[in-house]
Formats: C-alpha cells, sequence, structure tokens
C-alpha cells in the first residue's frame, strides 16, 4: 500500500467512529420519534422569539471573542479575533476531524503574525475554562434533578482534572525558564527534545496569562458572560413553547450538552447535539417530540448564525475550505505530530 493510500486510511479510521456514533444517534431519533409531533411542536413555537433567542447568541459569541482576545494577551485586533473564532466554528460545522480549533490558531496566526503554537495554547486554555464552567452547571443543578445524582462524581471529576491541569499549565508557564534548562541538558539523551525545544517558547508565551491574576479573571469573567447569555438563549428558547419552565433547566441542559458533544461525532456534531440535548431534557420530564424540536432549533441557529458570519470571514480572507482543509492538515503534520519539520 502506497503512502497516500494509507494516509487515506488513517483519514478514514480517525473520522469512522464519530460518524458510526452520529449515524446511530439519528438512527436512535429515527427509531423513538414520532415525526409529525415533532412537526407540531415546531409549529406551536411561537416566531416572536426566533429575534431575541439569535440576539441573545450574537451576545454570547461577541462575548466569547473578547474572552479569546484577552487570553491572545491583546495581541490581535478583536474584529480579527470575532471573525477567526467564527471561521473555526464555521470548518467544524462542515469539515471532519473538529480542524476548527487548529484552523482558527492558523488562520489567526497567519492574519495576526502571530506563532500558532502560541494561538493553540490560548485555545487550550478556553476549551479547558469551557470543561470547568460545564462541569460547575452540573453540579449546582444535579440537586434539583431527581435520579440523576450519579452523574455527580463525573462532574466533580472533570472538574477537579481542569483544576489540575490548569495548575500544571500555571506551573509550565511559571517556570518556563527551568524547564528549558532542564530539557536542553538532555538533548545528547533524548535526541528527539531538538525538535520540541524550538517550539516551546511559543507555546510557554501563550501560557503567559496564567501568571497575570487580573488578565486571567478577566478572561474567565469574560467566558462566564458568554455562558450566561448562551444559557437566556436556550431560555428562550425554551419558553418559546408557552412552557413555562425554571431557569436552571438550561443551565443542567447546557452543561449536560457540553458533555455530550465532547464524543467523537460527524461535522456540526449531528445527531451527538440532538440526542445529548433530548436526554437531558427526557430528564426534566419533556416530551421526546418536544424536546427534539428545542434541539433543533438551538442547533440550527448556532449553525446558521457562525456559519454566516464564518463564511464572510472566509470570503474577506480569500479562503476556501478545501485549501484551509489541506493547509491546516500540513501545518498539524509539521508543527504539532513533527516539529522537527520546518
Amino acid at each position: 500500500m502506497s503512502a497516500p493510500e494509507r494516509s487515506n486510511w488513517g483519514s478514514l479510521g480517525r473520522w469512522l467512529p464519530g460518524l458510526i456514533l452520529s449515524t446511530l444517534s439519528i438512527l436512535m431519533l429515527v427509531w423513538l420519534t414520532n415525526w409529525e409531533a415533532v412537526e407540531r411542536a415546531l409549529a406551536i413555537m411561537g416566531v416572536g422569539w426566533v429575534l431575541p433567542a439569535v440576539l441573545l447568541f450574537l451576545i454570547s459569541n461577541a462575548l466569547r471573542a473578547l474572552a479569546w482576545r484577552t487570553l491572545l494577551q491583546n495581541k490581535a485586533p478583536y474584529g480579527r479575533v470575532f471573525l477567526t473564532l467564527n471561521e473555526g466554528y464555521l470548518i467544524n460545522n462542515i469539515l471532519p476531524f473538529r480542524l476548527g480549533e487548529l484552523a482558527r490558531a492558523f488562520l489567526l496566526a497567519q492574519s495576526a503574525n502571530l506563532s500558532a503554537l502560541f494561538v493553540l495554547a490560548t485555545i487550550v486554555i478556553e476549551r479547558a475554562f469551557d470543561i470547568a464552567i460545564a462541569a460547575g452547571l452540573l453540579l449546582v443543578t444535579l440537586p434539583f434533578v431527581l435520579g440523576v445524582e450519579a452523574a455527580k462524581p463525573a462532574a466533580w471529576f472533570a472538574l477537579c482534572l481542569v483544576g489540575l491541569g490548569l495548575a500544571a499549565l500555571y506551573l509550565a508557564a511559571r517556570y518556563r525558564e527551568r524547564i528549558e534548562t532542564f530539557l536542553e541538558r538532555r538533548v545528547d539523551r533524548f535526541p528527539f527534545l531538538r525538535k520540541i525545544l524550538p517550539r516551546l517558547n511559543s507555546i510557554f508565551e501563550g501560557l503567559g496569562i496564567l501568571e497575570r491574576p487580573s488578565q486571567f479573571l478577566l478572561a474567565l469573567g469574560l467566558l462566564l458572560s458568554s455562558w450566561f447569555f448562551g444559557l437566556a438563549e436556550v431560555y428562550v428558547v425554551f419558553n418559546s413553547a408557552n412552557i413555562a419552565v425554571p431557569a436552571w433547566w438550561s443551565g443542567f441542559v447546557l452543561g449536560a450538552l457540553s458533555f455530550g458533544i465532547a464524543l467523537p461525532s460527524a461535522p456540526a456534531g449531528i445527531g451527538i447535539y440532538e440526542v445529548a440535548m433530548v436526554g437531558a431534557l427526557s430528564l426534566l420530564g419533556v416530551a421526546i417530540e418536544q424536546a427534539l424540536a428545542f434541539a433543533i432549533v438551538v442547533h440550527l441557529i448556532h449553525i446558521l448564525v457562525t456559519g454566516l458570519i464564518g463564511s464572510y470571514g472566509l470570503i474577506r480572507d480569500g479562503e476556501t475550505l478545501t485549501g484551509i482543509y489541506r493547509r491546516v492538515r500540513t501545518w498539524r503534520k509539521a508543527e504539532v505530530l513533527d516539529p522537527g519539520k520546518p
């Protein structure tokens, strides 16, 4: 088998688990759902909620871009960061392997003249914050949800794991010179370190915000604000069917959804997203058909809004999806998987 063929089979092998899980999720929904009831549930939802829900999502999106810019230590213009964030979401919604995170690191580095590894380090911190917030939401709301106390240990485990991870990243940034000196002294014994050392400085620089309490707390506060408006958006959608629901439902559903969509899936999390939200709402006593209607609407808002903004960004940048896919995969192999290559 030639090298290109092995590469293609390897790519298929990485994509296959997500594709299988998404397919099984869709089949399960098709099997369990009365689609006429879903249509009725969608028809009941008043159109007056659409604009408020979209507006709340846009505010949440804008605040997330501001939080990411803070993590970037304000080294890129806000407009550029906002567009790149949505370009990443668009790429995640269309291309396999969740390349959106790598793509936004690559695109922002290219447009703002930054190291891609520096940008990637800030995305890692952002995702760590997200996991911590999602775990916190579950821990706060689980006492209100009967029969799912068994999920508490998993939420605590995720929260502790993120805390340990952030602590480790902080120590790495705090003692970067000692770490670099330690590794340099061992280059002769471990030659592969020669490939890593040239990139370490960029990674440590990206973790630098962890050494600045005011900026660290500002970024966390902005992300919490982004989540707040995301919770408000979901709350508006839930109440669009004239069903009065408590506000904590949004926290439980988004917390559970965040962990659900972490599973491998097809692009845009199709199937997995809907099953995760339907499962969370089912625990709250919502009928499958009504829950699926909510999931479809929320998912469509996210896909369409980020898709429109991301498409505008790509057009303005003169980029194409196929071109980005090829270049990001090449960069991923050269810089991330095999940093010894120029």
